[in-house]
């Protein structure tokens, strides 16, 4: 088994290249779920629903989110209605969030109503939230605090970042099958996700950085920064509101104290010693992933440099 943690489309396209490696029943994501919101009564789950979209072949693949073809006639008439409407949900994508919300109240988890989406959208991939518990992002920023989603499609990421809360994050608890499988796992790979808002979220659960640091399976995280920006999203604004510089090097630190391989991007070449002086092997290779080939050849290897037999 392989375990992944995901969050965001660079996961997602990683993902897509990486079930072409290796079959999808033996992979295990575990997704960022500091990015959901609660809109119009319904409990909206952007990275859950952005890779099973991504896994089950639906995905709107030019925006990176969102079914594709997807109509969105329902917000037409919220917003007739007198409704504030800033975050794109088309029809189809609504169908999802009616459905989790009504398996929710029924009283399941949310990580058994995501069984059951993945269920019914076949996709095979056992995808796990970090938690079942309420948890999330808040950025503080100079024209207040507000939740991630606020700041990144309601205001267009224009704030300056000072700051950023994980609201839950004291009392949230690994979801069911979350710190077995990082344990369980042959091989662990950190997917080139927004290392503040996608990745360090999952790390703030409690026990989930302990099991990283305790696990016998190798670690391998890939890069989301090239040439000091993110490949998409607000890394880089986030990145220096917490006082860090924008750069490769500065995610294998934050990551350093169970992090054995970070497969860095051939343009940051000049950084590969100063992340190898962390303890980290460093394999040069190219990240961005523009085509089903580059995915899947960034997926092969991954696989190779870290379980060379498989």
């Amino acid at each position: 088994m392989i375990t992944a943690l995901a969050g965001g489309v660079g996961a997602a396209k990683f993902l897509l290249g990486l079930v072409r490696v290796i079959p999808e029943e033996e992979l295990t994501v575990i997704v960022n779920t500091g990015d959901d919101i609660e809109l119009y009564g319904l409990h909206i789950s952007p990275d859950l629903d952005i890779i099973t979209y991504t896994l089950a072949g639906i995905v709107d693949e030019e925006k990176g989110w969102g079914v594709k073809g997807d109509t969105f006639h329902c917000l037409e008439m919220l917003r007739k209605y007198g409704y504030e409407i800033w975050f794109n949900l088309g029809d189809r994508d609504l169908a999802t969030h009616i459905h989790r919300t009504l398996l929710l109240k029924r009283g399941l988890k949310l990580s058994q109503a995501t069984k059951e989406i993945c269920k019914s959208l076949g996709v095979k991939a056992n995808i796990i939230p970090m938690t079942d518990d309420k948890f999330e992002t808040w950025i503080e920023t100079d024209a207040g605090l507000m939740h991630f989603q606020e700041y990144l499609v309601k205001r267009g990421a224009k704030d300056k970042v000072l700051g950023v809360k994980y609201l839950g994050a004291e009392t949230a608890k690994p979801a069911d099958g979350v710190i077995e499988a990082i344990l369980n796992s042959e091989l662990v790979i950190i997917c080139p996700s927004n290392p503040i808002v996608s990745i360090g979220t999952i790390l703030s659960v409690k026990g989930v950085r302990e099991a990283l640091r305790a696990t016998k399976a190798p670690k391998v995280a890939i890069s989301p920064i090239v040439a000091g920006m993110p490949i998409k999203g607000p890394a880089d604004k986030l990145m220096k509101g917490l006082g860090l510089e924008v750069s490769a090097y500065s995610v294998a630190y934050l990551f350093r104290d169970f992090l054995n391989i970070f497969i860095l991007d051939y343009m940051d070449r000049n950084e590969k010693e100063e992340i190898e002086n962390l303890g980290i092997k460093v394999i040069l290779a190219n990240t961005i992933m523009k085509t089903l080939e580059d995915k899947i050849g960034l997926a092969r290897l991954v696989i190779e440099e870290a379980l060379p037999r498989k």
